[in-house]
């Protein structure tokens, strides 16, 4: 259990960190985890997960997305993503996050803890498709 003391991002970064180390990467060798906050308060946790087809293969950030949809959470914070450098997720997390919430919260670590981007869905997938794009 962390710490209730420790601010928003600094929980969520140290949770993906945990998550991160069951990471499934016998192929690319890039273990991602990562930590999302809904509105209920609760924690979902990801991992990446590979598979020698690669097409099979899902990041840490729609496992936790769809972790936290399959039980019912629809509000969705904002998500810590760690990996060993810092990288941002890709577009396909990115879409999956659009369907929830556009104005997420988006904290990127290094897989020393150190926060190296703080920034939302918007900025990063600007002219999302969301569902307000189905209306007719």
């Amino acid at each position: 259990m962390m710490d209730p003391n420790l601010d928003e991002k600094t929980k969520l970064i140290q949770i993906a960190i945990e998550a991160r180390k069951k990471a499934y990467v016998p192929y690319s060798h890039y273990p991602v985890g990562a930590a999302l906050l809904t509105k209920s308060g609760k924690i979902y946790t990801g991992a990446n997960i590979e598979n020698a087809a690669f097409s099979v293969t899902i990041c840490a950030e729609r496992t936790a997305i769809f972790k936290a949809v399959s039980e019912g959470e629809r509000d969705l914070q904002a998500i810590a993503v760690v990996t060993k450098n810092g990288g941002t997720p890709c577009g396909s997390c990115r879409q999956a996050m659009a369907e929830f919430n556009p104005n997420m919260k988006i904290y990127i670590a290094n897989e020393k803890g150190e926060l190296v981007q703080e920034t939302t869905l918007k900025e990063i997938l600007p002219g999302y498709f969301g569902p307000e794009s189905l209306v007719q």
